[in-house]
């Protein structure tokens, strides 16, 4: 077996990085949600006075990353590499966004999953001893998401209730290299937040092919890599204080606790999906909320933030994804599933 690893599928980071910053920016809707308090930003407007909602992601994306590096006190050119990704064709926010920063830049297309996969990244680097510094990011957007995938914002599409609600938001995560000899209490008294471990997903595909069962679609690849972060790791549901998916909505959570339950693992007790989260039952979001801002901004925000006030010592964020395309629906392709989990730790091991 390589080193550093446990089973097939899960890295094992034994040098701790840290997570030492983080920022997260929300959409209009979404600041309205039960989740306000726990932004850094909330948007006034989703269009941020651009010409284009494209322009618009890029910018948010931008001032988060921005946002990021200096609540950590550091230069962004410090930063050796930053990994990102959106939803949109060839990593246009992503990559628009990180022209101007000098910054080396990775992109990474998971869909919805790429904020998981970009901590797993940028933990590997770190880990490794590839960057000092390392970046992990992801964006999505209401208006850019629905000009890809569906109709135009113009026609007004009624959707059905199984349908998802893209979020507008971003979340951006900067790791160091974990200070030689300290345990998890800091010199402020507070608990580090360190990333331990990650999982890599399988594609998963049960022949789904409505976008608009997103949650369904996806909720397979999820129940995977639960099964098989739990099996190589050896740890139970319990261990978590906290396991979240990325955006499953409300039917791909209750597919996850039943699949899972049927396979021996209680989820009952801890388990929560960022998409359930992020809107209230009084917003008309359908089935929840969906993109790689959900899971980008609830962890960047609502769960860095309980971490670091040792509020929660455990987490598992398996943000999930849906690897379809602009055409391949309807060409009649099924939607292939993915799904990435990190485990982060307010205990340095």
């Amino acid at each position: 077996m390589a080193e550093n690893k446990m089973g097939r599928q899960t890295l094992v980071f034994k040098n701790c990085p840290e997570i030492f910053a983080a920022y997260s920016t929300a959409g209009v809707s979404e600041g309205k949600g039960p989740l306000r308090q726990w932004f850094d930003t909330v948007l006034e407007d989703d269009k941020i006075g651009q010409k284009t909602w494209e322009g618009a992601e890029t910018k948010m994306l931008k001032d988060t990353v921005v946002g990021a590096i200096g609540k950590g006190g550091i230069d962004k050119h410090e930063i050796d590499v930053i990994f990102s990704g959106d939803l949109i064709n060839q990593l246009m926010s992503s990559s628009y966004a990180v022209r101007e920063l000098g910054i080396p830049f990775l992109g990474l297309y998971g869909a919805c999953s790429t904020m998981s996969e970009s901590l797993i990244m940028a933990g590997a680097f770190v880990n490794a001893g590839y960057s000092k510094y390392a970046a992990a990011a992801a964006s999505s957007h209401f208006c850019t998401a629905e000009r890809q995938f569906r109709m135009p914002l113009e026609h007004g599409n009624q959707k059905p209730p199984s349908a998802q609600v893209t979020v507008t938001g971003s979340g951006c995560a900067v790791l160091r290299e974990s200070v030689k000899g300290c345990g998890c209490i800091q010199d402020l008294g507070r608990p580090g937040v360190y990333v331990t471990g990650g999982t890599i997903g399988k594609i998963v595909d049960m022949g789904i092919n409505d976008s608009n069962m997103m949650g369904a679609a996806m909720a397979p690849a999820a129940i995977d890599t639960l099964e098989t972060h739990f099996k190589e790791t050896g740890k139970e549901p319990g261990f978590y204080d906290l396991i979240l998916t990325g955006d499953l909505g409300k039917i791909g959570r209750s597919i996850v606790i039943d699949g899972m339950g049927k396979k021996g693992f209680d989820m009952t007790g801890n388990y929560e999906d960022c998409g359930c989260m992020i809107f209230g039952p009084d917003q008309d979001a359908h089935a929840g909320g969906s993109g790689c801002g959900c899971s980008g901004s609830v962890l960047c925000g609502y769960v860095f933030r309980r971490m670091k006030a040792g509020e929660l010592k455990n987490v598992l964020l398996v943000s999930t994804g849906a690897l379809l395309s602009t055409i391949s629906t309807q060409q009649g392709e099924s939607i292939p599933g993915i799904a990435h989990a990190v485990s982060i730790s307010a205990e340095k091991r």
